[in-house]
């Protein structure tokens, strides 16, 4: 019997470990600083053409701004740019913008499948980036190797928000909570 409460008090312990969200990236209050990225796609009324290597953060200046970290390009990823692109549209008084950032070892491959990414979703008002420091994202940022994808939603530099998730772990909910979220800045 102690071996069985045993067995069930690690079970426990691990599954709440398992679903504790990622801290990734600069946290609520702290300033998002400057780093230089390669746009990819997206976003064609942003004054910045593909191929072009700047410092999107500072581009964006005091803007509302969904700035994000993605390792995967899947359907939930195109789920919530999608979403997020009705309240920018929706928002545009506020000039609420947001651009993801590809992050992975194969910065060629990144830039190739950001750009195949944005074709097939048909995404318009997102830009799409890759950073200098493809890997985890810029150091001063600090995106966690764990975190797949990280949300950081600011304002004049300034996070107002922060939400990262492991693999598999982005749910319609989460979607909402987070474009709620850069919705809030925008008001």
């Amino acid at each position: 019997m102690r071996a069985l409460a045993l067995a069930m008090a690690m079970v426990m312990t691990v599954a709440a470990v398992a679903s504790a969200e990622v801290t990734s990236g600069p946290q609520v209050g702290e300033m998002v600083g400057a780093f230089t990225v390669t746009k990819v796609a997206g976003n064609a009324e942003d004054g910045v053409t593909d191929g072009k290597t700047l410092c999107y953060r500072c581009k964006m200046g005091s803007r509302p701004v969904v700035m994000v970290f993605a390792r995967s390009a899947d359907e939930k990823l195109a789920k919530f740019v999608k979403e997020l692109e009705e309240e920018i549209e929706e928002h545009q008084d506020a000039k609420l913008t947001a651009f993801v950032n590809m992050i992975g070892t194969d910065e060629e491959a990144l830039k190739k499948a950001a750009a195949d990414f944005v074709a097939k979703h048909g995404i318009t008002r997102v830009a799409f980036v890759v950073p200098t420091q493809a890997k985890d994202g810029p150091e001063n940022l600090k995106i966690a190797p764990d975190a797949d994808l990280t949300v950081v939603c600011y304002k004049e530099g300034t996070v107002k928000a922060n939400h990262a998730f492991s693999a598999g772990s982005l749910s319609d909910e989460k979607i909402d909570a987070i474009v709620h979220a850069s919705c809030e800045m925008a008001e």
